[in-house]
């Protein structure tokens, strides 16, 4: 790196990396960096040259672009964001243990891995705690990871069953009277955890090892009454869960199992007036020796990158409102001091 003065840096550039592969496709990655930074950024030939207020900080992030290129990785525009939310939080990508966990192959060899930190630390405590609980925003690679760790689980041999569980509660809507047998009324509940299943092993070894009962894809109120043992068993979208669900789920757990629970408390669907087995989970279960709570956050989003702004967006409005509303009940109270 050549600093020629305080507002503007020259990076060279490896010949070995085609300017495509650090910038993008129509340069996207380059106009994700100008638009997170006051920096303008200009490719000459063999050179990047850097110019304007935040200069450093956007070298230090091509810096590290570059050194995932130089480690056999590809960009996309969803690492380029969480390396400049990273690098703003003073971390090095390359640095943080992140991408170098293999958890399992998907059945077309790709490597199914944490993308960031707090799916690092979400796989370590599914490894670690017989019980743990995954929380955090839409896009957050909760159930996806879990699935891959249970598959992971059952090649190595270190379960023999893989359990998938989800509360049957519509999300706003009256879905009303549905045709067929039981299986084809809760399956379209279900199909989240298929399709995860579906990318990891395959259409056709899932259902195969699902007509052997290896892999039980089951409403939520099926688990009740079971001991399950030699188990690696996932409760889907629990936040849609009662007290009484989650109490019942989590005493199913038998000998040489492990219980995966996930969730986001900002999408609870449950009739007004029911209380979220996940959120009393928390509450209860936070103390607990052996259970872990892992808190993923819209930083963690691997979705498209506006999915993370409609988290932002949505949780400043929700912020307004219950600040609107708490100053709307101590309006009245105060006018009634001032009458008196």
């Amino acid at each position: 790196m050549n600093n020629n003065h305080i507002d503007e840096i020259k990076i060279s550039i490896d010949q070995a990396h085609e300017p495509h592969e650090l910038f993008g496709s129509l340069d996207e990655n380059l106009l994700i960096i100008k638009d997170n930074l006051d920096a303008d950024i200009i490719l000459r030939q063999d050179e990047i040259i850097i110019k304007g207020k935040d200069a450093s900080k956007a070298a230090e992030i091509i810096h590290e672009l570059i050194k995932i290129l130089d480690s056999g990785e590809t960009l996309d525009p969803q690492k380029v964001n969480y390396v400049i939310s990273l690098c703003k939080r003073g971390v090095s990508y390359k640095d943080s243990e992140i991408s170098k966990d293999i958890i399992c192959f998907t059945h077309k060899g790709k490597p199914v891995k944490p993308k960031t930190l707090g799916q690092t630390g979400y796989a370590k405590s599914i490894r670690t705690h017989d019980i743990c609980f995954g929380i955090g925003p839409a896009g957050t690679g909760k159930t996806y990871l879990a699935v891959a760790m249970a598959v992971s689980s059952f090649k190595n041999k270190e379960v023999g069953k893989i359990i998938l569980a989800r509360p049957a509660v519509e999300a706003g809507e009256r879905l009303g009277f549905l045709p067929g047998d039981l299986q084809e009324k809760v399956d379209p509940y279900l199909r989240p955890l298929y399709d995860a299943l579906y990318d990891i092993l395959g259409r056709d070894s899932t259902l195969r090892l699902k007509e052997k009962e290896i892999i039980e894809i089951v409403p939520l109120a099926y688990m009740r009454g079971r001991t399950l043992d030699n188990s690696f068993i996932i409760m889907d979208e629990a936040q849609n869960s009662t007290h009484e669900q989650m109490k019942m789920f989590l005493t199913r757990l038998g000998l040489g199992s492990k219980a995966v629970i996930t969730g986001d408390i900002t999408q609870i669907d449950l009739p007004k007036g029911r209380r979220s087995g996940l959120v009393e989970a928390v509450k209860i279960l936070g103390n607990v020796d052996g259970i872990d709570f892992t808190f993923l956050r819209d930083s963690d989003v691997v979705r498209h990158p506006l999915v993370r702004k409609v988290i932002n967006a949505y949780e400043e409005f929700e912020r307004r409102e219950e600040a609107e509303a708490a100053a709307g009940q101590e309006s009245p109270a105060e006018n009634k001091e001032v009458d008196q």
